[in-house]
């Protein structure tokens, strides 16, 4: 090495990082043997962590700001002090730069289904997807228990980890919540938050936190999901006769070309020339006029009404489904009153019992509380 290889060596180093990745959680700063000379600059931006290994050991971590590097108390050795080594110090640093931003749009999901008791459909299937957020908490942590010595750690490589840990506990709380399929969608927010404290624990033991997670979407397998379309549609359809007469009409009307009309017509004409034929002189006898008509064919009746089956709010839980026979006994044993809130397949959120007209008149049997001073 010659005289000016020798003195650019001896220059004071600046060490920073500027990251222009999205995914890139740690970063070694590279320096030839790893030799940090004296006097020199350590720039920690916002955002970021700094965290210096001694001989294999850590030493400190530091938080954003600009050190200058000169004190001996601070785990740095100098080409400076070792004379005897040509210039050359066996004492080796390491600083590790980390990102303690977060890192957003991550994604999670149930690679399986996952089977829960429903208390209206019994046991169901359920998949589950989302988005999650994790940033670097505890900088230290994180370099012994994940980094070790690798010199450019990225969010892929422990991602795998935290979906497997966010599902496992979803599965848990989702079984444990005793919230009904049809009313998750309503409480995605609430088994979200629920998720991520559970999970928080064991991040933590990473280094990690979670501070965001969402739910976007709880479904059934697609089976389930097509019965309950058919369902639905059945509800909408309503009484089924004037449904299919509704049908009919609809597509004799679609018929352009009027060949509908004209085969009507034509039929009605040929009841007409059959007539004629019978009497020729187109007269009709007074006991022809006098008969009877033929008794028309009875309509067939409406399929049953579907009855409904009633959940019921009160302080804080859901319970049920009831029948309206059984909402009937709890009316009759003051368990059910004209406040309480119920809800039904097909209603638009939850009502009083009083204001649903088909739950009114169970009260109407029940006398008027008394007049006051009685």
């Amino acid at each position: 090495m010659g005289i000016f290889d020798f003195l650019t060596g001896e220059f004071i180093d600046v060490i920073h990082w500027v990251d222009d990745t999205r995914d890139t959680m740690v970063w070694r700063f590279e320096r030839e043997g790893h030799e940090i000379k004296y006097g020199a600059k350590l720039t920690v931006r916002e955002g970021q962590a700094a965290v210096f290994v001694h001989e294999g050991q850590l030493a400190d971590v530091f938080t954003p700001g600009l050190y200058m590097l000169e004190t001996n108390n601070m785990p740095i050795m100098t080409t400076l002090q070792h004379w005897d080594h040509g210039f050359k110090s066996p004492f080796k640093s390491e600083v590790y730069f980390m990102a303690t931003t977060r890192f957003n749009d991550l994604k999670w999901g149930t690679k399986n289904p996952i089977i829960c008791r429903d208390p209206e459909f019994g046991p169901v299937r359920l998949r589950a997807f989302g988005t999650y957020s994790v940033r670097v908490t505890d900088p230290a942590k994180f370099l012994v228990e994940i980094v070790g010595t690798d010199g450019e750690f990225t969010m892929d490589e422990i991602s795998f980890q935290i979906r497997n840990i966010i599902v496992q506990e979803f599965s848990r709380a989702v079984a444990r919540s005793g919230i009904p399929v049809l009313d998750m969608a309503a409480n995605t927010r609430e088994l979200g938050q629920l998720v991520a404290r559970e999970i928080e624990p064991q991040i933590a033991e990473y280094g990690l936190s979670i501070p965001e997670l969402y739910i976007e979407n709880i479904s059934l397998p697609p089976a389930v999901e097509e019965v309950m379309d058919k369902r639905s549609s059945m509800g909408v359809i309503g009484n089924l006769n004037e449904y299919m007469q509704f049908q009919a009409a609809e597509a004799l009307g679609r018929d352009g070309n009027g060949a509908a009309a004209g085969a009507m017509q034509a039929g009605l004409g040929a009841a007409m020339g059959l007539q004629m034929a019978q009497n020729p002189w187109g007269q009709q006898t007074s006991q022809t006029a006098a008969a009877p008509a033929p008794a028309a064919k009875a309509a067939t009746p409406p399929p049953p009404p579907v009855e409904h089956v009633w959940h019921i709010a009160k302080d804080g839980e859901t319970t049920g489904p009831y029948s309206k026979a059984k909402l009937g006994r709890m009316v009759t044993e003051g368990s059910l009153t004209r406040e309480t809130y119920v809800w039904t397949a097909g209603q638009d959120g939850w009502m009083k019992a009083e204001d649903v007209t088909e739950l009114a008149q169970l009260f109407t049997v029940m006398p008027p509380p008394p007049p006051p001073g009685i």
